[in-house]
């Protein structure tokens, strides 16, 4: 069963209530899918498809170009609630969401280009991802040169090479790829139309998240006008793609959140034959759900003032100063998702280990945290660093 018991505090006003419900609804629908998805690690069109139909693919668009301008605080609540139905589905949409609100804040692209690619998402039911990783080349946020290859050419560039971990691969279109400008010598970021040049592996068969399609895609020799060109830059990161690592936060909260609504239901609903009262009312059980109920309200807490903050920040320089807080909230809140469903998974006993049980899909899903970019160390070494630097 997916709800609350009491009432959320952390919806403020009516628009958040809207959302709220919106997103629950939609996540109840999910559910219905989730397994089967999962399973067979099939991509969840149809749940796709009812968040085309609901309008949340425009929440971040600027209100300018059609799209209803969400703040970082109302996509969290939307994204937490999605992960409570599918989590796959939450960390998919995730990513088409952020782009938008990261990208709106930056203005990093020309406005013609993002005003283009907005109208898509609105007119056509675009989705739309980044894909910068690859399988062969590293990772670019530990500094490694992309060995996709952009080529200069008369009127625009061939773009070859291949990336991995491709969420959304499936139905996203347009691409927006990362590439290295091989003239130029810096990374470029292409809008790349789907076409019979971009080969789609279906290579995604994991032990959780199993439905993002993130599979593997192979350029071969994609050529694309000049004006295809986004931007170009030297770092990674920065402002720009702080928003990411709070909506990736919220998805595996809303994870957990799943797990704990399932097993207060369960305890509540399941008898103890020899002591004939409710399994919730077992010391060792009670104090276990004790737990689970602080590590999520304090991981809540910790999501939602953050993201206010980051709402109520009126520079990029303030922007910049919660650089610490997202860093150590992705990993404290994902560390603590996993151990809310961990201690679920020791209260529901040999059951938590059946397929049929829900809780065995949602204890997959939230190991997947652990492999979210950033890793542990890089997080951990950066606020070693600073707290260092900061005696300094």
């Amino acid at each position: 069963m997916i709800g609350t018991i009491t009432k959320d505090i952390h919806i403020r006003n009516d628009r958040e209530g809207n959302l709220s419900e919106k997103a629950n609804a939609l996540a109840l629908e999910f559910e219905n899918f989730a397994s089967t998805n999962d399973q067979d690690a099939q991509f969840p069109f149809a749940s796709f498809a009812k968040l085309r139909e609901s309008g949340l693919l425009n929440l971040t668009i600027p209100k300018i170009y059609g799209g209803e301008e969400a703040t970082l605080y109302e996509t969290i609540i939307v994204l937490e609630a999605l992960a409570k139905g599918d989590g796959s589905v939450a960390l998919a949409a995730g990513w088409h969401l952020c782009l938008f609100l990261n990208e709106r804040n930056a203005l990093k692209w020309d406005e013609n280009s993002f005003q283009k690619i907005c109208r898509g998402v609105i007119e056509n039911g675009d989705v739309i991802n980044i894909f910068a990783t690859e399988k062969k080349g590293g990772n670019i946020f530990r500094g490694s040169k992309p060995e996709t290859i952009a080529r200069r050419i008369k009127d625009g560039y061939i773009i070859s090479g291949e990336k991995a971990f491709a969420t959304l691969s499936p139905i996203a279109d347009p691409f927006i790829v990362v590439a290295w400008i091989e003239d130029e010598g810096v990374l470029g970021e292409f809008l790349v139309r789907r076409n019979e040049s971009i080969e789609i592996v279906e290579s995604w068969n994991t032990i959780g998240m199993r439905s993002t399609g993130s599979h593997h895609l192979i350029f071969h020799e994609v050529e694309v006008p000049r004006d295809a060109l986004l931007s170009r830059f030297v770092k990674t990161g920065g402002a720009r793609n702080r928003s990411t690592l709070l909506f990736i936060s919220a998805v595996f909260l809303g994870v957990a959140h799943a797990a704990r609504d399932l097993i207060l239901d369960y305890t509540v609903n399941h008898f103890s034959s020899s002591l004939n009262i409710p399994i919730c009312e077992i010391p060792h059980i009670n104090q276990k759900i004790g737990e689970i109920e602080a590590l999520l309200t304090t991981s809540r807490t910790i999501v939602y003032s953050l993201a206010d903050k980051w709402d109520a920040s009126e520079s990029d320089k303030e922007r910049d100063d919660l650089f610490r807080d997202f860093h150590a909230t992705k990993y404290i809140v994902c560390h603590q998702a996993i151990k809310i469903v961990e201690l679920c998974m020791r209260i529901a006993g040999g059951r938590g280990l059946s397929k049929d049980f829900k809780l065995e899909r949602l204890f997959r899903d939230v190991q997947c945290a652990l492999s979210m970019h950033p890793a542990d160390d890089m997080i951990i070494d950066a606020l070693a660093k600073t707290a260092v630097n900061a005696k300094h």
